[in-house]
């Protein structure tokens, strides 16, 4: 007879390329009246259930575990909390398009052809999600995103064994550091992807001990999440080739919809993008999402734009895990050769 405890299902969905897992049947506890709450204490206090999803065996490297919970907020139709190798993160964009299209494609939320709108909760706010529906399918996701803005732009920052690298630094629903792959003589391809993933793991490092951001009205969101490298091809001016780094060292793939809202907040800092202005962003392995600048805000006196991030996501399989009171790895475990060198983050 199974001695299972901690038994989740889980709805496995892609967002052009990015994994996530949605657990879909779990009553989990985590204190905290918002998300903002519960995502700050899974980081500060108490990460078990992180570890228990995210790492092995139970999980992989290249993933996120979504729980699901019903919102703090009257607005919202529900909230939803991501984990990651490193910390529970506030916002991402293909995520968020994973999770609306499980919430729609197994009735968890009505469907209504030919547009569905989904209001979703996250530790960085409200994100209002239209999809597009045909035949039962959800075919397409556009999110109106938090207000995103520049923290700071050409920042110096020492990485051991480059020198010195200049990074931009922008806030898109989680703060990121953009830089141009030139800088590190790597280009956005598949053949680059671990380079890119060991570089972007060096320089996030770094930027842990050199630079420190805050975001003025969110505590707990006071952490560089992610390194973005960008390229950009002045023949295809609205083509963005971009390729994130997530901790400990790996890369999206997707074209990564916080990530392109941190951008546009820079391009939009520089006149390089205007508001009503479309783009096509281009992962490493070719997907595509169509961004664009919706409005202007301000964030304690900081100017913001609204951005649209626009995808699509495709269940792929459904599974349960459990654990066995005898399995001497209730928490999991992480080893370099998948999750690389730098495993202080996860450990």
């Amino acid at each position: 007879m199974m001695r299972w405890s901690q038994m989740y299902s889980m709805v496995e969905v892609h967002a052009e390329g990015e994994a996530t897992s949605v657990v879909t049947d779990a009553i989990v506890h985590i204190p905290g009246e918002t998300l903002l709450d519960k995502m700050n204490y899974i980081n500060h206090v108490d990460d078990s259930v992180r570890r228990y999803t995210v790492f092995e065996p139970r999980g992989r490297a290249q993933m996120s575990v979504v729980f699901l919970f019903p919102p703090s907020r009257p607005d919202a139709d529900a909230g939803f909390l991501i984990l990651q190798a490193d910390r529970a993160h506030a916002m991402s964009g293909s995520n968020t398009i994973g999770v609306v299209t499980v919430l729609l494609e197994t009735g968890m939320v009505p469907l209504r052809e030919p547009q569905t709108v989904v209001r979703l909760e996250t530790p960085a706010g409200l994100v209002t999600a239209t999809a597009d529906c045909r035949e039962g399918k959800c075919e397409r996701v556009t999110l109106d995103g938090v207000p995103s803005f520049v923290e700071a732009l050409d920042v110096p920052v020492v990485v051991d064994g480059l020198g010195t690298l200049h990074v931009d630094l922008a806030y898109g629903g989680c703060y990121y550091a953009l830089v141009e792959a030139r800088q590190v003589g790597l280009r956005i391809r598949r053949e680059d992807a671990r380079a890119l993933a060991t570089t972007g793991a060096r320089l996030l490092k770094a930027l842990s001990s050199q630079v420190s951001v805050c975001h003025p009205e969110l505590p707990g969101i006071d952490f560089v999440s992610y390194v973005m490298f960008v390229d950009r091809d002045d023949e295809e001016p609205e083509l963005l080739r971009g390729c994130t780094v997530l901790p400990p060292g790996r890369v999206d793939r997707s074209p990564c919809g916080t990530g392109n809202s941190a951008r546009l907040a820079c391009m939009h800092h520089r006149g390089e993008a205007r508001v009503g202005q479309r783009f096509t962003a281009r992962s490493i392995i070719d997907s595509e999402f169509q961004v664009s600048i919706v409005g202007e805000t301000h964030i304690a006196g900081k100017t913001a734009i609204l951005p649209r991030i626009s995808g699509r996501g495709w269940i792929f399989g459904f599974h349960r895990i459990g654990l066995d009171p005898s399995d001497p790895y209730p928490l999991g475990y992480v080893l370099s050769d998948t999750w690389g060198e730098d495993l202080e983050v996860t450990q």
